[in-house]
C-alpha cells in the first residue's frame, strides 16, 4: 500500500500526464495546456488574477529552456513554488508560543 507521500507523487504525475498528452508531445505542457491545468486544477490563483497576462508570464518564467513548453521539471517548480508559498502563509499565521 503506498505511502501518502508516494500518493501525492503518483497524482502530481497522474495530473501531468492528463494535460499534457491533449497536443503534441505527451511529456511536455503546451500553453494551451498549461492554461487548461491553471483555469481547472488551479482555478481559484487564476480567477482572483485581475490581470489577464499573469499566466502568460508564469509559463515564460517557469519555461527554463525557453521552448515554449513546460516538461516535468519545470511544472514541479511551479507547484514546488506553490507549496511554499502556502507552507510560508501558514507559518506566518501560526500563533507563537
Amino acid at each position: 500500500m503506498p505511502t501518502e507521500t508516494e500518493r501525492c507523487i503518483e497524482s502530481l504525475l497522474a495530473v501531468f500526464q492528463r494535460y499534457a498528452g491533449r497536443e503534441g508531445d505527451n511529456c511536455t505542457l503546451s500553453k494551451r495546456e498549461f492554461l487548461a491545468f491553471m483555469n481547472t486544477e488551479l482555478a481559484a490563483f487564476t480567477k482572483n488574477q485581475k490581470d489577464p497576462g499573469v499566466v502568460d508570464r508564469m509559463m515564460k518564467k517557469l519555461d527554463l529552456n525557453s521552448d515554449g513548453q513546460l516538461d516535468f521539471q519545470e511544472f514541479l517548480n511551479l507547484i514546488g513554488g506553490i507549496a511554499v508559498a502556502c507552507h510560508n502563509s501558514l507559518v506566518v499565521q501560526a500563533p507563537g508560543p
